[in-house]
């Protein structure tokens, strides 16, 4: 390898080495029996989030499986917790912007050199995470990604995390890995289950028999790990006072089933990143609940009078 070469592309992405002697370098990747013997960095400082979480799945997801990775991305990002993740398509990349769409944390680990964007047309998520978080590789610019690399590249998600949540995976996919690799490091293991018809519930549903947690949403996975949850930091929770013109609007849209953010953000004449913003809000104030990317009013808010004439 040449140094001087390896320096300049460094430069030119705007990335740095970190190494095991540095402040930087992850403690917690020393508990892997191969840790990284270098890393290349992207972005925040590793050593900037307290709490790490992965969340991984399937790269060929269901449209389910890609909203609960967003919506658990969200909800652990809005609480200070960094999403670890590997920037494939999507469940991962759903986390990330899950992660994103609530300005929290997120970090992106590649199975490529640390200049090379795989998939390419991930390319603007990744630039995304190294703007608000942190891209890493243990891979010098210029290594092209490869299948033999990700199981590397999992390892290492695994290392930075407190825990990994599978959202969903066929049977013999990386997910498994990813749990498998957790499991050897005495990491907490969550679940999402899905339908027993789908083949991309098998390795969700082979952890939950073999002992993994349940994870419905963020609540049960923050509740687990013992961390903050909504209901416990931030604005007043159950409180309908001081809402903004957009938040009622948010509220007298949801006056029955369960509906989609797509479908408030057309309701309430908001883009989908301003009623996502809301949601989040209302979610945190205990006044909305969600699962599975759909939302419902708590019975806190029923003291918001519905305008339906405004919609």
């Amino acid at each position: 390898m040449d140094i001087e070469a390896v320096e300049t592309a460094l430069a030119e992405c705007g990335a740095r080495h970190v190494g095991p002697r540095d402040d930087e370098y992850p403690a917690q990747l020393l508990d892997l029996p191969d840790p990284p013997a270098s890393l290349f960095v992207r972005g925040h400082s590793l050593g900037e989030p307290k709490h790490s979480v992965s969340v991984v799945g399937a790269r060929s997801c269901s449209a389910y499986g890609r909203e609960v990775a967003e919506y658990i991305g969200r909800g652990l990002a809005s609480q200070g917790v960094a999403v670890v993740s590997g920037a494939a398509r999507g469940v991962d990349a759903a986390a990330h912007r899950g992660a994103l769409a609530a300005a929290g944390p997120t970090i992106a680990v590649l199975g490529s050199g640390i200049d090379v964007a795989y998939p390419s047309a991930n390319r603007g998520l990744i630039e995304r995470v190294a703007h608000v978080g942190a891209v890493v590789s243990e891979y010098p610019p210029g290594v092209r990604a490869h299948s033999r690399r990700f199981p590397a590249r999992n390892r290492i998600i695994a290392g930075l995390s407190r825990a990994v949540v599978v959202v969903e995976g066929a049977a013999g996919s990386g997910s498994l890995i990813s749990a498998e690799f957790a499991l050897d490091l005495g990491r907490e293991v969550f679940a999402v289950p899905g339908p027993v018809t789908s083949p991309l519930s098998a390795v969700p549903h082979e952890l939950l028999r073999e002992g993994a947690s349940l994870a419905r949403d963020s609540d049960d996975i923050l509740e687990a790990l013992g961390l903050p949850r909504p209901s416990q930091n931030g604005p007043a929770p159950n409180s309908v006072e001081g809402l903004s013109s957009d938040e009622r609007r948010v509220l007298e849209g949801l006056s029955g089933e369960p509906v989609t953010a797509e479908a408030i953000a057309g309701h309430a004449r908001l883009p989908i990143h301003a009623a996502l913003s809301v949601l989040m809000s209302l979610e945190v104030r205990g006044l909305i609940q969600g699962l599975a990317g759909r939302y419902q009013r708590t019975s806190a808010a029923t003291a918001i009078p519905l305008d339906h004439s405004a919609l």
